[in-house]
């Protein structure tokens, strides 16, 4: 499955929108506090299809990749203006307009791994009945977690998961 391309694919007539529209902000591994108000660093997700991801922050910096699917997450790790740096799963780090951005959690399944499952309970126990088994990189939408669950949903499934087998939120993080 495909998430992002290489290369410099440009965006023309792209007009730039200034939103602020991170929703309620949640405790990130620091406490710092960026320009926008919001913590840094912090999980959210991509808007759009098309996300194009700069070596720095401008539209005059070259494109080092694209992102294809919306919804993914992505944590920001700087704040520079109206640019948010961010990191993907697999470690990659570029610069992002900040109105491509949402506050809308979402997280990615065991990215990490190649094969396997991950079990999706009926309640959030480790000893709960499964009700699906989801396999690495299934995009999930978050609705809470705390101790150590988050409960997520997708088109085909919801229930609760070990909240250490999610990208897209910290391990010791409650989502309300």
């Amino acid at each position: 499955m495909t998430l992002r391309t290489a290369g410099c694919l440009g965006l023309a007539g792209l007009m730039l929108v200034v939103v602020a529209a991170f929703g309620t902000p949640v405790q990130a591994q620091s406490g710092t506090i960026g320009p926008s108000g919001f913590p840094v660093p912090r999980f959210v997700s991509l808007k759009s299809d098309r996300v194009n991801v700069r070596v720095g922050p401008s539209r005059e910096h070259r494109i080092g990749w694209t992102f294809v699917r919306a919804g993914l997450p992505v944590e920001i790790v700087q704040e520079f203006e109206n640019w948010r740096r961010v990191r993907d799963w697999e470690g990659d780090e570029g610069w992002v307009f900040h109105s491509l951005l949402s506050g809308r959690r979402t997280a990615l399944v065991a990215p990490w791994e190649a094969e396997g499952t991950t079990p999706l309970r009926a309640d959030p126990r480790s000893d709960a009945t499964i009700v699906a088994e989801l396999g690495p990189r299934v995009l999930a939408n978050v609705g809470s977690c705390s101790d150590g669950w988050c409960e997520i949903s997708g088109e085909e499934f919801s229930g609760w998961i070990d909240q250490t087998r999610l990208f897209g939120i910290y391990p010791d993080e409650t989502v309300e």
